[in-house]
Order: structure tokens, then sequence, then C-alpha cells
């Protein structure tokens, strides 16, 4: 008897029939599995080569060193910025900030499709607000900014803030300079929203947009004066449909109000405009203003000046924030924080005594290393 593979497909075996079974496929799906392989690690020439050639995954690689907080990537980091620097500094920045709900994504949309149209190319770093409980964030401006995401000539880089003040992710500046080296010439701050510390983007773009609606109860009661003095323009959005009225009302008040405020240090007199991002128009009345003010403050020297005041300031934060990461990561710190702060919370100690023998401890570490 001939022998098969299926012995019961044998003539002997009246009846019965086994069909041949399909090859088993593999557990885990070979494509998916390419994205797990280690990336083979770039040097520091290698990426400032990609970034200057306008390599958008390499950029994105180098923004995401900068991010990191291991310390083997911080000083790669540093030699890519060190390398790319002499080339940034050619572009606008603007930061954006608004009341919650006020269309930010959706203006930044409309304005980075203008401004690309003029033939010029965008970079939009989109700082996303981080959970107090999880730390995560949702990261979605790229899903809500779909005509800007797919366009070749524009970059849309979200980041968490991580906890970090005026809604500005720590690393931000540096990767404007990676952006600018990249040949984006117009660079775009989207903030989680208003707030006293808003401070810390005026403190890194050249021009602050500060984005408001209409009809959304008294016009001047949820914004605070400090964030109106920073200001370099107000616009006034989702000034459509029914709500054009109630948006040249709100214009008219912002006027009369950002008179009562002193001249500023630019001696650029802060306009308001209204506009509709959802139907594009008065986009290129908002983009000729920001033009007009880059004018301007280049003619009567400010534009520099405000440039150079802020490389000093970054210095300053740079020097505090390494300075505040040495003394939470130094061992004879970070072994003690806790008992201190029990002994604080038991009323042993006062907050002031504690920090006060803390910080002694820090520097007689250090001086006796």
């Amino acid at each position: 008897m001939k022998e098969h593979k299926h012995p019961e497909n044998s003539p002997d075996y009246k009846g019965l029939k086994v069909n041949k079974g399909i090859k088993q496929m593999p557990s885990v799906n070979p494509d998916a599995a390419k994205k797990f392989i280690k990336r083979k690690q770039l040097s520091a020439k290698e990426y400032i080569k990609g970034i200057l050639d306008g390599d958008i995954i390499i950029l994105s690689r180098a923004v995401t060193l900068i991010e990191s907080a291991r310390f083997d990537h911080q000083s790669l980091a540093q030699e890519i910025i060190t390398g790319c620097l002499p080339h940034s500094g050619k572009s606008m920045r603007i930061g954006i900030t608004g009341v919650p709900g006020a269309g930010k994504s959706t203006f930044i949309e409309a304005l980075g499709m203008h401004v690309i149209g003029k033939g010029r190319r965008v970079a939009v770093l989109a700082i996303d607000p981080s959970s107090s409980r999880s730390n995560g964030s949702i990261l979605g401006d790229k899903t809500r900014m779909e005509k800007l995401s797919t366009n070749k000539n524009a970059y849309i880089r979200p980041t968490p803030s991580a906890g970090s003040l005026g809604g500005v992710a720590r690393k931000t500046k540096e990767t404007i300079i990676l952006c600018e080296a990249a040949g984006f010439d117009t660079i775009i701050i989207e903030t989680v929203g208003v707030g006293q510390s808003e401070t810390v983007v005026h403190s890194m773009v050249d021009f602050f947009l500060l984005l408001m609606l209409a009809g959304a109860g008294d016009e001047l009661q949820g914004i605070k004066r400090g964030i109106m003095e920073m200001a370099d323009a107000i616009a006034i959005n989702k000034a459509d449909g029914s709500n054009v009225d109630k948006a040249k009302m709100a214009q008219a008040q912002y006027k009369s109000a950002l008179h009562l405020f002193p001249l500023t240090e630019s001696e650029w007199e802060p306009p308001v405009k209204t506009c509709s991002s959802l139907y594009n128009s008065g986009i290129d009345d908002v983009w000729e203003m920001i033009m007009e003010y880059q004018k301007e403050t280049e003619e009567n020297g400010y534009f520099e000046h405000n440039r150079r005041n802020q490389a000093k300031h970054r210095m300053v934060e740079t020097i505090n924030e390494v300075l505040l990461g040495d003394f939470y990561s130094h061992p004879k710190i970070r072994n003690q924080i806790t008992t201190f702060e029990q002994l604080v919370l038991d009323d042993k100690k006062s907050s002031f005594q504690a920090a006060k023998e803390l910080l002694d401890k820090y520097y007689r570490s250090i001086k006796n290393s």
C-alpha cells in the first residue's frame, strides 16, 4: 500500500478524506516587527548634514534627542545645536496664545497655508498640555491641521508641555534653532492657553499674537492685563455668520483698552483685527500686519535688540534649570529629601529651616568633592 501524507486518504479508508492544511502564519507580522529593529545611532555630523539638507525624519529624531532627559542624548543634542546655530536666526518667530476654544489650531492651519502660498516654509511647534496625574498628552494637533500636516513645506511637531511654565516645552528654543537650520523661515509656537507665565513664550518669539473670541461674556473679564500688555496684536477669531457684529463690538472694546497702556519699547501700537479661520477671511490682513511689524522693528533696531535680549535671558534660564536639576539629582539630597519633607509635615522643622539645611548639605558636598 502506497504511503500517504494523510493515511486517512488511503483507498483502504473509504468515505474518509482529509484536505491539505494551509501554511501556519507567523505569530508576529514581519512588517510590524521591522519597526522594532533598533535604528543606527547617527553621529552629530550626520544629524547636522541631514538637518541642513532639510531631511524631516532626521530633524524629528534630533528634536527627540533634545527632549530626552538621558545624559548621552543631551550631550549629542548640544553638539547638534552648536553645529546648526550658525545656520539659524533667519526666520520670523510667531507666538500664538489665546483663551480655550478660540480656535488656535484652526487659525494656525489657515495662517500656515496662507504663508506657504507666499512661498515660505512653516514649522509649527504645538505645545499640548500634560496631565498633572498621568503626565500624558493627547498630541492631537496633527489631526486638527489636516491640510498643513500633509504639505511638504510644513513641519508640525506636537510636544507635551510636561509641566513647564508658560505652556512651552522645556526645549522649544533649541527646537526653533534646528527648524531654522532645516530651512523653515516661519516658526509658529502654539501655547496651551492663557496664563500669567505666558511670558516664557514672549521671551522666545519676535511677534506675540493674542487670539480672542467674541460673544463669550464680558470681553475684558477673561483676560489678564499682563497678557494684553505683552501682545503685539489681538485677533478676534470666529468673526463669521451671526457673530460678525459681536466681533466688531469686541474689536472696539479691545482697541479702547489697548490705548490705556503705555507705548512699548518697540514703538509699535498693537492693532486689533477680526478674522475667521473657518472661512479663511481676514487671515491675509493678519499676515500683512506681522510683516509690517517686522519691517518697522528692523528699521528702528528693536528686532535685533529683542533677539539679543532673548539669547541672554535663555542663558540665565538654562543656568537655573541645570542648577535645579543638579540639586535634586545629587545623591545626598535625593536620599534625604523625603525625610525632610516628612519632618516639615510633622511640624518638627519649618519649611525654611528644612530648605536651608538641605542647601547647606548640597554646598558642603560640592565643596568637598
